[in-house]
């Protein structure tokens, strides 16, 4: 009887379904009927052989019961008998039952197995009446029926070894015994099936046409185990989900739509489309909140629920989802099975590619990173699973290796097969084994810059193997050996192409690593004597060899006579040509007494904690101590006269690293790095652009004097990051001559090596102190006259001049008006002695460095008399040359910044062009004609005359760069550029400066792309022009988008503008230069005004993602820590007591931690200083100690030399003070304070 009225016949098909699971395994070819007859006649023979029984035990029943009364009125005799016989049954259905359990019977329950022994089976019959029948047997018919059963080979199972002859064989054996198990879990033990493989899909009675048989599993689900149906479903960050991340995404759009043919009732067809969206469910809500199904069989009405007519159909809600997780699953399972068929082939194609040509570098090195990819996608496994991380791990490492290995065996002499395995072993051996493996290849390939500098760089970065005194000996072997390659002394190795480059790049970078190391002595005597080696060399000695040239260096260096710098100095070659006559008498003179700084007191607070005290003794001597100490002879000094040894230099420290320079414009780069050393501004690049590693489709950024791998190395100080802007000159304020921050670009002087963020700027000491102001002068003056090139002379000039300016800009900065007027004398006295020589009057860029500083001292008058007097010099040369064009620039946006901020004409877009004096400079500029001082009016016929000149001016400079006539003066295009878009935004408005700066980069930018490409075809002195042709094209873009972002930041401050044309002006240059810190510092301007900060989220990531610099994770990590601050203080803003009302937003935290952990996950940023005190800092300030002491430790595993590091610990864990500086002693960094003296000042 149904339950429902609607399935009536539903219930009959059911009862007579219910037959069917009887079925012997499911099997078609079993038939029922058979069975049941079977069955019914094992019946009728069972019946006939009871009812013999019975009539038997009913004649025996008398006997059986006189005979156990007999037995117990025996007595005790027949009772022990009768016990041991039950005892033996006992033990008997023990066994029995022992033998059901290990024959398959445990498996079943004792209810199951109970309710089957009552039921009454076939095959327990048959057995029954045969054994009957052979108890009934003799014993001869019985061995007559074994030997027949044996002869058949039915009724036991034989060994194949036992079969004496084929002819007596029979292969088959009859198992009439019945397994119950069949019945009861109506199938077969699968240890009873004879496994095999199947040929084929074809199937005997199928039409291969139409009809096939399936013979497999669900696609993928071979071997699998299905899943539980209470597993909680997968989140986003499992396995699975990112393996379907990485799979390609399926299509979003729908098919196109069908057309269907539909008969009208005239006869005629129409095509009807189809429906063109994607169809929804079927379900419609209900009142009460369920959903109701369609009609179904089960349901054909569509009055019961999802849940009813599940049950009725015999299924549940979890079966339901498991089929629809089934449905995502196959989709995920396409998408990966796409990403594994895409994988296979590129192995594919890497493996026939190294195949086809095993000298195919290139093809071997992406092979060895494309084993990273394959672990990627196949190590996908849950977080549960980190040992097997670990292992596989390992594995990708070794597999990497052995590719490796691999390669070298058919590339042997292959340098960047060599350091990509080095980079693999990194990870798998031991520091001394990895170190001994270095050795082992700097040996073989000697001649390798690029080998030594990786090299060099395990020396100083591995916390292992490293100390000062060692990782010094490295750069010291290498500098030898490569000056015996390129001297031709060693016949084994050639010098190959670049190698003065390569040998001046490491010796500066020796010299910083010193001095980061606080060994600002030696890296002094480095400069010292590589000056005194170059510019001061006899001409007696300068053919031979560089190891002969230094053996006679040393007699000069260990005299005790003057150095480059110091008071008296006469030079090498002075002292050898005086000591070939006899020498010289050194005269006694007495010196004033100037050791009034040594008299002060080092301890000023006895209260302070001890390791306060060490910090301020420790960077005040390093302020003070930098230059190494030689003794007075006049006053009759010796060297025990030292109070502290490590300030003398021995000429074994600076011996092995004396090199030759030919070249005149490396000796100009030499300069300008012991300049820059020294704290000077230069306006060149140091290091030379062959060690330039940018990202391919970026160009290197000139604004940073370290360009490529070194700046990582070097970058220890925060001035990069920190921004000098001023509202109140928005043009000029962030040109590098102008901007204090600028100058050092991240890498501190000599002298500075303190906590990081000490002392702002504005606190900071003005110059080098007495001692070192005084080294300078002395170095300027004794190497300017032995530079030949005049250029080159006034390049030394410049920066001496722009070095005074600097430190009027601190005066004004840190508005101390007395030392300003102090430092503004001495700043003109040297802009006057300078413009007084007769090689400098007609310098222009001198008179323009001279007319800004009486700026900003606030003497416009003064200045302006400069700047005419300097455009009535020069304005005869016309927009041809470069400084008039730069003078002209800085001349007009001084004028207009101050017309601006006095608001005569109101904004900008507004300004009455007539009455503008940066618009008469400008037109006087283009007229090329005498100079006038501004008189109050500018004719409108002269504004037309010099916009037509500058149009046409700029055309002839880019055509001519187009020709291949690059001029030979530097950055000639950005300041004519620049005074044609300024000129253009007095007189048009912002849209004509746009075109103007947007259409000049195009061009040149395309220029620049056109001869980078040419460089590579071209020989090697045409390559050698082209590629200096080419970074003076890229200065000059550089410069223009910085004059376009700041001209557009000005614009959209004073007036209604969008802001979308700043962004993209600043996102186009950034993409190309993204070590540019200017573009990056009006970028986090710009964007800082926006509380939704996505935007520049995203544009941070895809260029740390296509760059390989440092400094874009730098000012990324800048950005959020600036807006961190921003969120705090409005949260505590009106809250005296300092508590919160809200709870703080820690998501900037996390981001910020994340940015530093994805920067020291990369190389370039795993062994920059400035990140990992940068990190450092943060935890510190986030009140986590635990974790920031952690993160020094790992700090100390890529950067050991950084001595600033130490010292920010200091700061931060005072308790682990003498810790500390055991570990800064054991690794040989410069300790100018030990703890001991510290207490003895105490004392004292």
């Amino acid at each position: 009887m149904s339950l429902f009225a609607a399935f009536r016949d539903a219930s009959s098909e059911k009862e007579s379904s219910s037959s069917k699971q009887l079925d012997w395994l499911s099997n078609q070819s079993f038939r029922s009927a058979d069975a049941l007859a079977l069955h019914h006649i094992a019946l009728e023979k069972a019946k006939e052989g009871e009812e013999g029984e019975r009539r038997e035990c009913s004649e025996k029943s008398y006997g059986r019961i006189s005979g156990e009364e007999s037995e117990g009125e025996s007595g005790g005799s027949g009772s022990g008998r009768h016990k041991k016989r039950k005892k033996k049954e006992k033990k008997k259905k023990k066994k029995h039952k022992k033998h059901k359990r290990k024959g398959g019977g445990g498996e079943r329950s004792g209810d199951s197995y109970d309710s089957d022994s009552e039921t009454v089976y076939p095959s327990d019959l048959l057995r029954q009446q045969q054994e009957g029948a052979h108890r009934r047997q003799s014993p001869v018919e019985r061995e007559v029926v074994e030997v027949e059963t044996s002869r058949q080979g039915g009724g036991r199972f034989r060994w194949l070894d036992d079969v004496q002859s084929a002819a007596d064989a029979f292969f088959f054996c009859l198992d009439r015994k019945a397994d119950p198990a069949n019945w009861q879990y109506k199938s077969l033990y699968r240890g009873d099936i004879a496994r095999y493989k199947r040929k084929g899909s074809s199937s005997l009675g199928l039409n291969p046409r139409r009809q096939a048989v399936s013979w497999d599993e669900e696609p993928g689900q071979e071997g699998k185990k299905r899943p539980r149906p209470d597993r909680r479903p997968e989140r986003y960050y499992s396995s699975q989900a990112r393996q379907l991340l990485r799979t390609d995404p399926l299509p979003s759009q729908p098919p196109p739509p069908e057309t269907t043919t539909t008969t009208t009732t005239s006869g005629n067809t129409t095509q009807v489309p189809g429906a063109n969206f994607i169809q929804l469910p079927s379900e419609k809500p209900e009142g009460d909140g369920k959903t109701v199904a369609g009609t179904s069989w089960v349901n054909p009405l569509g009055v019961y629920d999802t849940g009813t007519a599940l049950w009725l159909e015999g299924k549940g809600q979890e079966q339901q989802q498991q089929g629809q997780q089934g449905q995502q699953q196959v989709g995920e399972k396409k998408g990966v099975e796409g990403m594994e068929a895409r994988l296979t082939a590129r192995v594919e194609e890497l493996n026939r590619r190294v195949r086809e040509d095993p000298t195919d570098t290139q093809g071997w090195l992406e092979y060895i990173r494309f084993q990273d990819e394959l672990a990627l996608w196949g190590t996908s496994e849950p977080a549960e699973h980190q040992q097997h991380h670990r292992m596989s791990t390992r594995g990708v490492l070794e597999k990497k290796l052995a590719v490796a290995d691999r390669a070298l065996q058919s590339n042997p002499g292959c340098v960047e097969l060599h350091l990509e395995r080095l980079a693999v072993c990194g990870e798998l051996w031991e520091p001394p084994a990895l170190l001994k493996e270095w050795k082992k290849l700097v040996f073989l390939h000697p001649n390798s810059a690029p080998l030594w500098r990786r090299y060099l760089r395990f020396c100083q970065g591995n916390f292992g193997t490293f100390s000062a005194a060692k990782a010094g000996a490295a750069y010291g072997k290498c500098l030898s050996t490569l000056a015996a390659c390129g001297d031709g002394t060693m016949l084994s190795h050639p010098a190959l192409p670049g190698i003065e480059d390569d040998m001046l790049d490491i010796f500066l970078q020796q010299c910083h690593f010193l001095r980061q190391a606080g060994h600002s002595e030696k890296a002094v005597c480095l400069f010292q004597g590589l000056l005194d080696f170059t510019f001061f060399k006899p001409d007696t000695v300068k053919d031979l060899p560089t190891r002969q040239q230094v053996e006679f260096f040393e007699p000069f260096w260990d005299s005790g006579e003057p150095r480059v710098g110091e008071k008296g100095a006469r030079g090498w070659k002075a002292w050898m040509t005086q000591q070939e006559r006899g020498g010289w008498l050194v005269p006694n003179e007495q010196e004033e007494d100037d050791d009034e700084e040594d008299d002060n007191e080092e301890v000023k607070d006895k209260t302070l904690p001890k390791w306060r005290i060490w910090l301020d003794v420790e960077s005040s001597r390093e302020a003070k101590h930098w230059l190494p100490w030689r003794p007075d002879q006049s006053k009759g000094q010796s060297e025990e006269d030292c109070e502290d040894p490590e300030r003398q230099v021995l000429f074994d420290d600076i011996g092995p690293s004396m090199i030759r320079l030919t070249r005149p414009d490396l000796q100009l780069r030499l300069l300008c790095g012991f300049l820059h050393f020294l704290g000077l501004p230069v306006t060149t690049s140091i290091f030379s652009t062959t060690t330039t590693s940018s990202s391919p489709s970026a160009s290197p950024s000139p604004s940073h004097h370290y360009q490529g791998s070194s700046i990582s190395l070097l970058l220890d100080d925060l001035s990069l990051l920190q921004d000098q802007w001023d509202p109140a000159r928005p043009l000029t304020s962030i040109s590098p001559s102008w901007n204090s921050s600028a100058v050092g670009g991240g890498v501190a002087h000599v002298g500075r090596t303190g906590v990081l963020g000490g002392e702002p700027w504005s606190k900071q000491a003005v110059g080098l102190g007495k001692d070192g102001e005084e080294f300078v002068q002395n170095v300027l003056q004794q190497i300017a006259p032995l530079v030949a090139a005049a250029e080159d002379r006034a390049v030394l000039h410049l920066s001496w001049l722009q070095y005074g300016k600097l430190k009027v800009l601190r005066c004004v900065q840190s508005g101390n008006k007395k030392r300003l007027r102090i430092q503004g004398k001495r700043s003109k006295r040297l802009a006057k002695r300078l413009l007084k020589e007769p090689e400098n009057r007609g310098r222009l860029d001198l008179w323009r460095e001279y007319a800004q500083l009486e700026w900003l001292q606030g003497n416009l008058e003064e200045a302006r008399k400069v700047f005419d007097t300097a455009l009535a010099m020069g304005v005869s040369r016309g927009l041809k040359d470069p400084a008039l064009c730069h003078l002209g620039l800085l001349y007009g946006q001084l004028e207009a910044e101050e017309a601006w901020r006095s608001g005569e004409g109101g904004s900008a877009a507004g300004m009455a062009a007539a009455s503008s004096a940066a618009v008469h400079i400008l037109t006087k500029l283009a007229e090329e004609d005498t100079y006038a001082a501004f008189a109050g009016q500018v004719s409108t016929v002269a504004i037309l005359k010099a916009r037509k000149s500058y149009e046409q001016a700029v055309d002839i400079c880019l055509a001519g760069l187009e020709a291949g006539r690059a001029s030979k003066k530097g950055q000639r295009l950005a300041g004519l550029v620049g005074c044609y878009a300024l000129f253009q935004y007095l007189t048009m408005g912002i849209d004509a400066a746009n075109a103007v700066y947007r259409q000049a980069r195009e061009r040149l930018e395309q220029q620049a792309s056109i001869t980078q490409q040419n460089t590579v075809v071209d020989s090697a002195s045409a390559s050698a022009r082209a590629s200096a042709n080419s970074i003076s094209m890229v200065a000059d873009c550089e410069a223009l988008a910085v004059q376009h972002a700041a001209l557009l930041r000005h614009h959209t401050s004073v007036s209604v503008f969008p802001l979308v044309h700043l962004r993209e002006a600043l996102t186009a240059a950034l993409t190309r230069f993204p070590t540019s810190a200017p573009l990056w510092h009006l970028y986090v301007q710009a964007e800082a005004r926006y509380h939704s900060a996505g935007r520049a989220r995203r544009f941070f990531h895809s260029v740390m993602k296509g760059g390989r610099s440092v400094v874009p994770y730098l000012f990324a990590v800048w950005a959020e820590q600036g807006r961190k601050e921003l969120i705090d203080s409005v949260q505590r803003s009106g809250n005296p007591t300092g508590a919160l009302p809200t709870l703080p937003e820690n998501g900037l935290s996390n981001r910020i931690r994340s940015l530093f952990e994805v920067a020291t996950a990369k190389e370039v940023g795993s062994q920059c200083p400035l990140l990992w005190r940068m990190y450092l800092k943060f935890m510190a300030s986030e009140g986590n100690m635990e974790r920031a002491k952690g993160i020094f430790y790992k700090a100390l595993q890529n950067v050991p030399w950084a001595k600033g590091l130490y010292m920010d610990a200091v700061l931060l864990f005072p308790d682990s003070v003498t810790e500390f500086l055991d570990l800064m002693t054991e690794k040989e960094l410069r300790l100018r304070a030990p703890m001991e003296e510290v207490e003895i000042l105490l004392e004292d």
